[in-house]
């Protein structure tokens, strides 16, 4: 499968010595309006993708209409992080097409990615194949996706799936906590499926502060997922750049 304009924006940004910041909305928990005003103030403040999703109710008209608006007033990329079959709109770039690996339900692992294909097609978005891995504590995601939790100290396990996710011809992989846990996956193991797999390593959920991502991107991450703690801010814009000064390592 061939790579296309999203994905290669992400490697271009990659190759020029830079993580990149993908700051996440959840249609769900605001209006049309204050997603459209979250999504400039990040284009504004230095994020380099606008991400859609959510584990609930980010889908059907809701999604459509918040993309549709989003997508009109920004010139970056706007990228489906999907949740379930409906979480699909043709108002976006592109989409994780992402299996859930470690999840003990087969329709998250090819059920739904079977379903929402030919709707992908017919939207003709870009698709990018992802793996999906969900460690502890995993939050909404973990219960919704009746995930085998991963543990944070055995990076072992981490790389024999993401080696796997290889070896079935993805490219990219998503090392998530879940939206609002307390902690990151750790630097230990970032390293390790970066060194082993050579990937494209996403981190997503539990990332508080611009010092962690710094240290995420370091230990060999290639993007970041920001998203409870830009929308919890009082100050998003100041917080935004803070998370862009780091991810960009200026």
């Amino acid at each position: 499968m061939e790579i296309g304009k999203t994905e290669k924006y992400i490697n271009d940004i990659n190759a020029g010595g830079k993580g990149v910041f993908m700051g996440l909305i959840d249609p769900d928990k605001q209006d049309a309006d204050k997603a459209v005003e979250l999504a400039k103030l990040l284009e504004q403040g230095g994020a380099d993708i606008v991400m859609l999703g959510g584990s609930i109710g980010a889908q059907g008209p809701v999604l459509d209409e918040t993309a549709k608006r989003i997508k009109e007033a920004i010139k970056i990329p706007l990228h489906i992080f999907p949740g379930n079959v409906s979480t699909v709109t043709g108002h976006a770039d592109s989409i994780y097409f992402m299996s859930m690996l470690n999840s003990k339900n087969a329709y998250w692992i090819s059920g739904a990615q079977s379903l929402a294909a030919p709707v992908i097609k017919q939207s003709n978005i870009e698709a990018i194949p992802t793996g999906y891995l969900i460690f502890e504590p995993g939050q909404t995601v973990g219960k919704v996706g009746e995930a085998n939790l991963l543990p944070k100290d055995k990076p072992d396990l981490a790389v024999a799936y993401s080696l796997a996710a290889k070896y079935l011809g993805m490219r990219f992989i998503i090392l998530e906590s879940g939206s609002g846990a307390p902690k990151p996956v750790t630097k230990d193991i970032v390293s390790a499926v970066k060194e082993i797999s050579g990937l494209n390593v996403v981190v997503a959920g539990g990332v508080k502060t611009p010092e962690q991502a710094r240290e995420l991107i370091k230990a060999g991450a290639n993007c970041i997922h920001i998203g409870t703690s830009i929308e919890e801010d009082n100050n998003p814009l100041e917080r935004i750049k803070q998370f862009a000064d780091a991810i960009h390592l200026k």
